[in-house]
């Protein structure tokens, strides 16, 4: 930079470019590919057929912290409904230990008598994987999953994913649900935030699952072989995207991740704010899972492939670094605009300037194009116009990808809490 500034920085913006297409270019593959028919389908007779009296006994960790009562009352109702026989579910509350404010809403709640309320010691990191690590110690079932304080699982999920695991061969250790949300027009915000869920579990993972790509697990709703859980060491504590971690560790054993034909519907976050904290840790924690991954390269191609490991890199390391690059490549082009190219033609220009404009227009339409056919599977076809929209969101991303960047450095284990219950739900 020092000895040749115009050439470093014309490199420098040559692959920028290039690896931010790739990347999106990637998840349009991957997109194209899980927008066929799912291959995995559960009917209602075979729902019906079950045995209560066989069914496995099935682990459920509920991760609580600084919960409103109301939130607390919410999940105590949506456990109440799952439709599963209460003698065989084994459910645990993990409440940090200076926590007492959620641990008294729990009891006020009065939760079904198969609850068991874990206190998690003091400790550091405070997390969610290593409060979930707890429970996994203290877990009775066959099958374990998580959910999170605000989520409203369908009342069959527990029932489809016995059924699934039974259909399936003994390498699936997981089944990842779908998730959305339950207040997808309450503000422009949600909207984009539906439309971007729908294209990533609807589409983005299914497309994974089936070209036997590694999986970065939601952090609710996966359900897990409890045995194969504890082989792989449980969850990384360390991690703020502690999924995403096991998703990739769990390809490089061996096995496999499934998608359940399921859906739990969560509470959309809908003040910016508190949305810019939930997605910096987020993208901190894919930041996180790329950099750990990439110690060892090689291993990752030995144990997962070349298509493992450019998922590695495309995916987890470039939704971040595609998101953070977007801030930068927006202030070029507006730089590049105000000056009517004079300022930046020294820099870019010819070839370099074709690989912008490409990225410029084609980056921008195919984004659009993810939202745009992410409405059709659940028939979301009034979200449809918001999808014009999706640069500013894609712009909103990359603040906080920035935000995540600056905190891997200044505090890479602090897990920023998202705010629940700001919406109020109506109705059952």
């Amino acid at each position: 930079m020092f000895l040749a500034p115009q050439t470093t920085l014309k490199v420098l913006f040559a692959l920028v470019n290039l690896a931010f297409f790739a990347q999106v270019l990637f998840k349009l593959l991957v997109g194209l590919a899980g927008s066929s028919r799912e291959s995995l389908a559960i009917s209602k007779e075979e729902l019906e057929s079950l045995d209560p009296r066989k069914l496995p006994v099935y682990t459920v960790l509920l991760p609580l912290h600084r919960e409103p009562p109301e939130v607390i009352e919410q999940l105590t109702s949506a456990i109440r409904a799952l439709d599963y026989p209460q003698e065989k579910l084994d459910i645990l509350f993990l409440i940090e230990e200076d926590d007492p404010e959620t641990l008294r809403a729990c009891k006020a709640a009065h939760p079904p008598y198969n609850v068991r309320f874990i206190l998690i010691p003091r400790g550091f990191p405070k997390t969610k994987p290593r409060a979930c690590n707890f429970g996994l110690a203290f877990a009775r079932g066959e099958y374990l999953t998580i959910y999170d304080a605000e989520d409203i699982p369908e009342k069959d999920q527990l029932k489809k994913a016995v059924l699934a695991f039974r259909k399936l061969p003994k390498e699936y250790v997981c089944l990842q649900a779908a998730l959305n949300f339950y207040n997808a027009t309450q503000n422009l915000l949600t909207r984009l935030f539906t439309l971007e869920y729908s294209f990533w579990f609807d589409y983005l993972l299914p497309g994974l699952s089936r070209l036997r790509l590694p999986i970065p697990l939601g952090g609710t709703s996966n359900h897990f072989r409890v045995e194969a859980l504890r082989k792989l060491g449980g969850w990384d504590p360390f991690n703020v995207t502690e999924d995403a971690d096991l998703g990739m560790r769990a390809h490089y054993r061996g096995y496999r991740v499934g998608i359940l034909p399921s859906t739990t519907f969560e509470e959309a976050t809908s003040h910016l704010k508190n949305w810019i904290r939930q997605r910096s840790r987020w993208l901190k924690g894919y930041l996180q899972t790329f950099l750990v991954h990439n110690r060892r390269p090689l291993h990752v191609l030995k144990t997962s492939g070349f298509r493992g490991w450019l998922t590695l890199q495309l995916f987890i390391g470039g939704t971040p670094l595609g998101y953070a690059a977007s801030v930068v490549l927006w202030g070029v082009f507006f730089a590049w605009l105000l000056s009517r190219g004079k300022l930046l033609e020294p820099y870019f220009s010819g070839p370099i300037l074709c690989i912008g404009a490409m990225n410029l227009f084609v980056g921008n339409f195919l984004g659009v194009y993810f939202s745009m056919f992410a409405v059709f599977r659940r028939n979301l076809d009034h979200l449809l116009p918001f999808a014009l929209l999706n640069p500013l969101y894609w712009a909103l991303a990359g603040i906080a990808a920035w935000k995540g960047i600056g905190q891997l450095l200044s505090r890479p284990f602090f897990w920023e809490k998202t705010v629940h219950g700001m919406f109020r739900r109506k109705g059952p």
